[in-house]
């Protein structure tokens, strides 16, 4: 992946959360490149500081000190209103709960977000990469647990964007649920060259990714060349 464009490169990324008078460093100096089209697991215990640097890169938070940059761009030096069109336009996010509308059908979830993007991708092609365009009429309720992930991640591939973030995207499921979803990740991937980023507790999700981060104690611990890749189903949860 050396070869690739960087997509996000952070330098000394610090970040300090203060109540009165205590401080807790939840990054305590983070330097990491990411290269686009890379697919990485960022792994690490609760507290780790994984959550909190993706929320950062996110453009969701910013950080006490250091820079990230992406494609060059520092987003230290965005305003409020730039850094609402960076997560707008540039970054798709996929939670752990699934934040769907539920009075809205599975396709006018995921074309809420075509409204307001600037490329944005058929609502129906989206779920159609996520096999689900026999649901597109069909209301969150109706769907089973790992069929609602996969429309919030239609619901971020929709608008296109650079990055994918997915803060335990399979927390919530099965394991059989869950190889469909992260299935359904690595084909973005792969089909979009579109980067993603997945933060788990499931060390066994490692063995998808191209390279693995772990974090401990605010910081990258271990960096991982992942040369043998593996297929959802291939894994031992």
């Amino acid at each position: 992946m050396a070869d690739k464009p960087i997509s996000f490169k952070t330098q000394d990324l610090k970040k300090v959360y203060r109540t009165g008078e205590t401080e807790v460093a939840a990054l305590r100096g983070v330097n990491i490149e990411i290269t686009e089209a890379e697919l990485i697991v960022m792994l690490g215990p609760s507290g780790s500081g994984k959550s909190t640097f993706m929320n950062i890169i996110g453009g969701l938070d910013r950080a006490s000190s250091g820079n990230v940059l992406f494609c060059g761009q520092d987003l230290a030096e965005l305003s409020e209103k730039e850094l609402t069109y960076f997560r707008r336009e540039k970054v798709g996010f996929v939670f752990q709960a699934y934040n769907l509308v539920p009075s809205l059908t599975v396709l006018e979830n995921v074309a809420l977000v075509t409204e307001i993007a600037p490329n944005p991708m058929d609502p129906m092609q989206a779920l159609d990469a996520m096999g689900l365009n026999n649901r597109a009429n069909h209301f969150p309720s109706q769907l089973s647990g790992g069929e609602q992930q996969r429309v919030a991640i239609a619901r971020a591939l929709a608008k296109q964007p650079d990055v994918l973030l997915c803060d335990e995207p399979t927390g919530a499921l099965d394991s059989e649920t869950g190889i469909v979803v992260l299935k359904a990740l690595m084909d973005v991937n792969a089909k979009f060259g579109t980067t993603c980023i997945i933060i788990t507790h499931n060390a066994a999700i490692a063995q998808l990714a191209h390279r693995v981060i772990h974090f401990a104690d605010g910081d990258v611990s271990l960096v991982e060349v992942n040369k043998i890749r593996k297929q959802p189903e291939q894994i031992e949860w």
